[in-house]
């Protein structure tokens, strides 16, 4: 469903009826999931409610709504993820089950059908014309299972698996916000289900816990009880695990107990927010990690971006490859397709998106002795790419090449500074 049809259909709802926020919600997320949206936004302003969503990565109005006479759609939605509906001057974060939420079709008459499965994050926050609600909706369980289904280059893949064989070590993956870094990490962690066939024991400790996976123990933190990322991390690792999921790493502490854990027999899967590898192991050195434990401990860094892939349905029909060697944009590409629109891809010329990541290569020889030596990003940057790692802005030139997007949407995601001048992301 596109931005417009759910607008009709949100637009015809009588917002003085008390089933008002019941069917707004309930027509809204179902309408999200089935649109792929991985965020859906509720901003509240003088006039009513604002409705965005996130398709693709990019953001997109859906309208502005009454906010419900009888109901309200923000209390609502506090509700079904079990928040404190009396408390709005407060932040507050809860979950919708999957199944929890049903909508009421036009064509059902009265019968119920099921959200999509999907599982849903709410998170609130108080302002000045009342509190603002963001849905996370979580891919499929059936989406993105396996290392194989992240689309990633064959030997990227190859080597990324070669560092899932490790015993030890801190495997991170990092990019901004938004690139994808929990799908990749839960993809690895099945994977090592999947080949440990039950065993190895296998640990997590998230903030929150996004998707369950069969094999592990997950645990969730709870900043207000004392239960925070370094602390619930010293005692997991008193739990005799072998293969360690840290949502993410934040903070100095935590870092620090993630190296020492990967210096003492564990496998360490963890996110961490860097532009590129060579930057994150620069703002771990920052962090106050000592050089010593980064060219021990790090076992690998993957660093990725989503981009939109252009549509195949109106690509291939009315789009032409312009080629004759000059550059778009900026980027030393020969051949890029212009985007065009249809009906499949909602008139913007893209439908779905694809990975492009980089790998920072071992780190021996020239490239440890730099780490060693303290080395900025843009040096780490030069030698990774001399012992052979393919950097992210090389990815994306050969992705508008091939077709699969275009000079535009490098840009969009890249930014226009080099990757190799880049301090972060």
């Amino acid at each position: 469903m596109t931005a417009a049809a759910l607008a009709q259909e949100l637009t015809a709802l009588d917002a003085a009826q008390v089933t008002y926020a019941t069917q707004f919600v309930q027509q809204l997320l179902a309408a999200a999931a089935r649109a792929g949206a991985s965020d859906v936004h509720l901003h509240p302003m003088p006039n009513g409610l604002e409705v965005r969503w996130r398709v693709d990565g990019v953001l997109l109005s859906v309208g502005i709504f009454p906010r419900g006479q009888a109901t309200d759609v923000v209390a609502r939605l506090k509700v079904l993820a079990g928040l404190l509906t009396y408390r709005s001057d407060v932040p507050q974060e809860g979950r919708i089950a999957v199944g929890q939420v049903s909508n009421l079709s036009k064509d059902s008459g009265d019968r119920l059908e099921t959200c999509p499965t999907v599982e849903m994050r709410v998170s609130t926050f108080p302002t000045l014309h009342g509190e603002r609600a963001v849905v996370r909706l979580f891919a499929s369980q059936q989406q993105y299972l396996y290392p194989e289904d992240l689309g990633l280059p064959s030997e990227l893949h190859a080597a990324l698996l070669m560092r899932l064989a490790e015993t030890s070590g801190a495997l991170l993956v990092t990019g901004p916000a938004g690139s994808g870094k929990t799908t990749t990490a839960y993809a690895l962690l099945r994977h090592l289900v999947r080949q440990s066939g039950g065993s190895q024991s296998l640990v997590s400790l998230e903030d929150p816990i996004e998707v369950a996976v069969d094999g592990v123990s997950q645990s969730q933190v709870n900043s207000a009880a004392g239960f925070d990322l370094a602390a619930g991390l010293r005692s997991l690792m008193r739990q005799d695990p072998e293969v360690i999921l840290v949502g993410e790493v934040r903070d100095r502490e935590t870092a620090v107990t993630v190296f020492q854990a990967a210096l003492t027999g564990h496998l360490v899967l963890s996110t961490f927010h860097a532009g590129s590898s060579a930057t994150a192991v620069s703002r771990l050195a920052d962090m106050g990690i000592e050089p010593y434990l980064l060219r021990s401990g790090l076992a690998g860094v993957l660093s990725q971006r989503l981009v939109r892939r252009l549509c195949q349905e109106c690509g291939q029909r009315a789009s032409e490859v312009c080629a004759g060697g000059e550059s778009r944009l900026g980027l030393p590409v020969k051949q890029w397709r212009v985007h065009s629109g249809c009906q499949a891809c909602g008139q913007n010329g893209y439908r779905g998106r694809i990975a492009l990541a980089e790998m920072l290569p071992p780190l021996e020889g020239e490239l440890g002795a730099a780490v060693l030596a303290r080395a900025d990003a843009c040096e780490l940057a030069r030698l990774a790419e001399a012992s052979g790692m393919v950097p992210l802005l090389a990815r994306g030139i050969v992705a508008v090449e091939a077709g699969a997007t275009d000079p535009a949407e490098i840009r969009r995601v890249l930014g226009f500074v080099d990757a190799n001048e880049a301090s972060d992301g």
